[in-house]
């Protein structure tokens, strides 16, 4: 039975569903249920421009699955195609209930005039995206999916098949990089281009610059949406706590932004001893365990496209590779990565990384 979340007690289900199927795998990270259940409100921006409905599935009574039908205006705008979007969803190994989930939210689309559902995503590719196919046995760093390994062949025996499918690779970190990356380095430093740490103090501005590079430097790839000002305060307020100014870098060409760069700690490792709560007992632990993270996650990363092929990307890696020793950090995540774009991809393999985590995005015809 589909049942439409409409009370808050029902979105208190939707929310907390994953936690318990998910409660039993070693390698699954829970988030705090308070940053959960503000996603999930007004506070979220998201909503100002997209209308998502939430529907759950119960199986004899017990809750078994949970999906959302998304419609974002903004990517309707932006790539002039009727796309509907399918997310947060978790589901037991039965592919009546899953199929039962994904027909909720196709038949919600097709009402409102959608031609494509594509999914999973947890609102956008700004967010979360992507079923993870391969590196099951890895635990997620932050602000990256895990599901369970029978999601892919539940959507296949629905039908969906792949849209896009997003890398992950991983650096172990070395004592100093590869000459070639320096050698590149030097290009962007011969043309006067220069690489400074973000400035905590005045944050939300630095922020807004990071808007600009970035809605530039993505512009053309797949499935992007440009962040509004709302999103980009969001964001900006969620990440401050664990930004390091000294791996979070912005590029110059004699004052004017022209890329960004931000290592952000992999905070899962804190999370992971959370277990979704916070209290007292939590929080002395998130300061404890704080200290001792030696992964991080190349989360943004951005260069317009007339800077591109000018060494600006290497003298990024090369002034962030100074935070990251000095930190005595030991991984490095580079996620996700569109899996056609080999010049980044090429980037990546130059510093040292290699792949080792896929995801995939879904679509179907409606």
């Amino acid at each position: 039975m589909i049942i439409e979340v409409r009370t808050k007690n029902d979105l208190d289900k939707f929310i907390r569903f994953h936690l318990h199927l998910h409660s039993a795998v070693p390698f699954y990270v829970p988030p705090l249920i308070k940053d959960l259940k503000e996603q999930f409100s007004e506070k979220n921006p998201f909503f100002r421009h997209a209308r998502v409905r939430y529907f759950i599935a119960e199986k004899n009574g017990v809750c078994a699955g949970r999906i959302a039908s998304i419609i974002n205006s903004r990517h309707i705008q932006f790539h002039n195609e009727r796309a509907g979007f399918f997310g947060f969803f978790d589901c037991i190994n039965d592919n009546e209930v899953s199929s039962a989930l994904l027909n909720s939210a196709s038949e919600e689309l097709k009402k409102e005039g959608m031609e494509i559902l594509r999914g999973p995503m947890n609102f956008s590719t700004n967010e979360e995206c992507g079923f993870l196919t391969d590196g099951f046995d890895k635990h997620p760093m932050l602000m990256t999916p895990y599901n369970m390994p029978y999601y892919n062949a539940l959507m296949e025996d629905y039908g969906m098949y792949k849209a896009k499918d997003l890398f992950a690779y991983i650096y172990e970190v070395k004592d100093k990089l590869p000459e070639k990356v320096l050698r590149v380095a030097a290009i962007a430093d011969k043309r006067g281009i220069t690489a400074r740490p973000v400035n905590k103090k005045d944050f939300d501005e630095e922020m807004a610059i990071f808007k600009e590079v970035y809605n530039s430097a993505w512009e053309k790839n797949w499935g992007f949406i440009p962040l509004t000002d709302e999103e980009i305060n969001y964001l900006g307020n969620h990440l401050k706590q664990i930004v390091i100014p000294e791996m979070t870098l912005m590029a110059e060409d004699n004052g004017k932004p022209v890329g960004f760069m931000g290592l952000l700690p992999d905070f899962n490792y804190v999370l992971k001893h959370m277990k979704g709560r916070l209290n007292p007992l939590t929080i002395m632990k998130a300061f404890y365990y704080s200290r001792k993270i030696k992964d991080l996650r190349l989360l943004l990363f951005g260069i317009k496209k007339e800077y591109r092929h000018k060494g600006v990307d290497a003298l990024l890696f090369r002034e962030g590779f100074k935070g990251i020793k000095a930190g005595d950090y030991r991984r490095v995540e580079f996620s996700w990565i569109l899996e056609d774009n080999i010049p980044v991809q090429r980037i990546i393999e130059m510093i040292g990384g290699s792949l080792y985590k896929q995801y995939r995005i879904y679509e179907k015809k409606l």
